[in-house]
């Protein structure tokens, strides 16, 4: 990363507030990178009958008979706004633009929201996108056997969620979640997880991920940042005490110096991006693939 950016990310500071939030799209929105073939993006292809169940697709070529990992990627919004994007925004057009250059077929997806929809609607959704990927994949060339499912924030929760339900281990091949929600019953709780999850809280330990998710045989990736609120560092620390009592190790987490809430997933592929190294890593390993050649992966990348 430009040390630029991270003087910037460290200046905006780790509260999360619409006027953080914008500064942080404000600064990285013209570094965003941007599809670079139209014709091989589909849009809002409906995957089930609400107005939000809809998903983008990108292609890395016009090849449809060979069969490709996809990577299915959630936005957040605190579990009442986001959005996948369109076409002239950059975000998150550039998470599609990114999996598509690794040579996957990239997913973007946007779901129903609080507070008319609460828990546990995000994870339905999900069950619902990846049944309708799994009943659909073989148009756009992915084989449903390797699919990889990614989310931020509170996309991360959605996929906390899902992947410790059983029927996850037959859809999956492999989770990330970056900077997600796992343990409701030993944290403060926000409006917007309210707006969620409801005011009851003894909804709330049924709702929680963090017991469940060492117990997975999916092989899952989760991530924090360096500047992520406090509450996102006490949701890491709880996942990492889960799985020494669980499995008497850590999880693979990594922590990603230099950057904030927002920024790991809006400067994927950018110059001197690590994160989308370590996603791909992650993704090729599980996959058992070899990484394909591209230039960006072909710089050398450093942590800052």
């Amino acid at each position: 990363m430009e040390k630029e950016i991270i003087q910037a990310l460290r200046a905006i500071g780790t509260t999360l507030s619409p006027e953080t939030i914008g500064a942080t799209v404000k600064l990285l929105a013209s570094h965003a990178i941007r599809p670079e073939n139209s014709n091989l993006i589909e849009r809002d292809h409906m995957y089930g009958p609400h107005v939000r169940h809809r998903l983008d697709v990108f292609r890395p070529d016009a090849v449809t008979t060979r069969r490709r990992p996809a990577f299915v990627f959630v936005h957040g919004g605190g579990f009442i706004g986001g959005d996948k994007g369109t076409s002239d925004a950059p975000f998150y057009s550039n998470v599609g633009a990114w999996a598509a250059k690794q040579g996957w077929v990239g997913v973007t997806l946007t779901y129903r929201l609080a507070p008319e929809f609460k828990w546990p609607a995000g994870s339905d959704d999900l069950e619902t996108a990846i049944d309708w990927l799994t009943d659909h994949g073989e148009t756009f060339g992915i084989d449903p056997a390797q699919i990889i499912l990614c989310g931020q924030s509170a996309g991360a929760t959605h996929v906390a969620g899902y992947v410790t339900r059983p029927r996850a281990a037959q859809t999956l091949a492999g989770a990330i979640m970056l900077s997600g929600i796992y343990d409701l019953v030993n944290d403060d709780t926000s409006p917007m997880e309210t707006a969620y999850y409801g005011k009851d809280m003894n909804s709330y330990a049924a709702a929680s991920t963090c017991t469940a998710l060492p117990m997975l045989s999916i092989p899952c990736l989760y991530s924090v940042s360096e500047m992520d609120p406090p509450k996102f560092q006490r949701q890491a620390a709880a996942l990492v005490q889960a799985h020494i009592t669980s499995n008497k190790t850590w999880p693979r987490l990594e922590y990603l110096r230099g950057h904030n809430h927002l920024s790991p997933v809006q400067l994927l592929g950018t110059d001197g991006d690590y994160v989308g190294s370590l996603i791909a890593s992650f993704v090729n390993e599980v996959l058992e693939l070899t990484p394909l050649a591209f230039p960006q992966q072909r710089k050398k990348v450093t942590r800052p």
